[in-house]
């Protein structure tokens, strides 16, 4: 392997940096400017480079900027003791692997040492591809059923009302429904009709007539027009004002409709395809949703599943948004780790497929390395519970979790640390419980009194 340049015009830093990778058995080479690094690229190349921001001649960033230019798989940590938005922003946009703020814990910045290399020796795997802008993905039977369904609509003109969480993707099955359906040649026109003030939905629905109201100052065709011989999606039909569902079930009831202020009828031919996040049965009886307007929607019915019920999904659709990500942002993919992944399918996401999404788009933008782990995840991603495993099974989770953490860490003597700490609170949580009673908590325990004992002064627990 070929040694950790670091470039710092402070021989402290130097000499600090220099100790930390001798202890790590990291061979290194150090320089007091960036000359004197870009001289000896006509002899040597390095593995990863840390360099000060700010030095006299060259900067670090146009170190940064030459060594992209020459080097562009190469990892640059970009160190500054000058810790401003500025400083970190520019790192970034020139392409550092990751910024450094001083003063650094040499901890910290081992770690980032370590995952350079790791990045710069990984070899180039093939990266799994898929299709672009797929009608949807999904393994688990639940999905499989959505599929069917779809399959068996294929063919037909049927009203459909889709349910299920937000984020489930119930727009990307209404467009798989049209698309392949009889009308697919005609338009898919969406609206959601909670995003839209009451006073202007009926006007965007059905139009309106020169001089209908104030502001009206040319006829206006609406949604259904607009899809007409198509599909109209009504996206969040729950939140559809009172008045509004009088006006959608005549023209599900007869086929015509009236723009605002016409006098001539409209027929319709258009498919509805309707979606909702809420219970519509419930809000049927509550009196906020029309009974006949819900059986005419409720003709054929499509239930999305949320993520917890289809969690075998998960890295199918975290590798899948990640390459879209990547595509978008056009930057190389990024590949995520098989711990990671199963610890995201552990994880609860309220926001379903729609979040998942993001938080792959954030780590393409956020994560230094080629390859994600679960410590790049966002911190309100590591907080969050497990919903997948038992009170039973948590524990093991939440070990399996750490050992993970101090692997990717680098720590030393895991075992007898986890094994220290995993006594500790088996002790103090049997003393706790027999109100510090050693007898009855070594009993419990399985351990001679004489064996707990000892263990409590070995642990501290004495002094607790």
């Amino acid at each position: 392997m070929k040694p950790v340049w670091i470039i710092d015009d402070d021989r402290s830093i130097r000499w600090v940096l220099e100790k930390a990778l001798e202890r790590e058995k990291i061979s290194f080479k150090s320089f007091a400017s960036a000359e004197e690094a870009l001289a000896e690229l006509k002899q040597d190349t390095p593995q990863i480079v840390i360099s000060d921001i700010r030095m006299p001649g060259r900067s670090g960033l146009e170190l940064l900027q030459s060594l992209r230019e020459q080097f562009p798989n190469l990892p640059v940590i970009i160190m500054t003791a000058y810790s401003d938005l500025e400083s970190a922003v520019s790192s970034f946009q020139g392409g550092a692997f990751e910024y450094l703020p001083k003063p650094f814990d040499i901890d910290h910045a081992v770690d980032l040492v370590r995952r350079a290399l790791e990045q710069s020796q990984r070899k180039n795997a093939p990266a799994e591809e898929y299709a672009i802008a797929p009608d949807i993905l999904g393994q688990a039977p639940a999905m499989q059923e959505v599929f069917r369904a779809i399959g068996r609509l294929a063919h037909s003109h049927a009203t459909v009302l889709i349910t299920g969480e937000s984020g489930t993707g119930k727009e990307l099955v209404a467009h798989a429904l049209h698309r392949h359906s009889p009308r697919s040649e005609q338009p898919f026109i969406a609206i959601n009709t909670a995003a839209i003030p009451k006073d202007l939905l009926e006007s965007e629905l059905f139009g309106h007539e020169r001089g209908a109201f104030t502001g009206a100052a040319a006829t206006r065709r609406g949604r259904f027009e607009q899809a007409e011989g198509g599909t109209l999606f009504l996206d969040e039909i729950g939140d559809m004002p009172p008045e509004l569902q009088t006006r959608l079930l005549r023209v599900l009831s007869d086929g015509n409709y009236y723009r605002v202020g016409g006098h001539q009828p409209i027929k319709a031919n258009v498919r509805i395809i309707a979606a909702t996040h809420q219970n519509l049965e419930d809000r049927v009886k509550l009196g906020l949703f029309r009974e006949d307007l819900f059986h005419r929607l409720n003709v054929i019915r499509l239930r999305l599943p949320p993520l917890r019920e289809r969690r075998e999904d998960i890295p199918l659709l975290a590798k899948y948004f990640l390459q879209k990500s990547a595509m978008e942002l056009k930057v190389e993919a990024k590949a995520i780790s098989e711990s990671a992944l199963e610890y995201l399918s552990t994880r609860d996401i309220p926001g379903n497929v729609r979040q998942l999404e993001n938080l792959c788009h954030w780590l393409t933008v956020m994560t230094p390395t080629q390859q994600i782990e679960i410590a790049d995840l966002p911190q309100e991603w590591r907080d969050t519970g497990s919903a997948s495993v038992s009170p039973t099974d948590d524990w093991r989770h939440a070990l399996a979790q750490q050992v993970t953490l101090a692997l990717q860490r680098g720590d030393q003597h895991i075992l007898e640390n986890l094994s220290q700490q995993f006594e500790r609170t088996l002790i103090s949580q049997a003393l706790h419980h027999t109100g510090g009673r050693r007898i009855e908590a070594a009993t419990l325990l399985g351990m001679g009194r004489n064996t707990l004992t000892r263990k409590i002064q070995e642990l501290g627990l004495d002094a607790a």
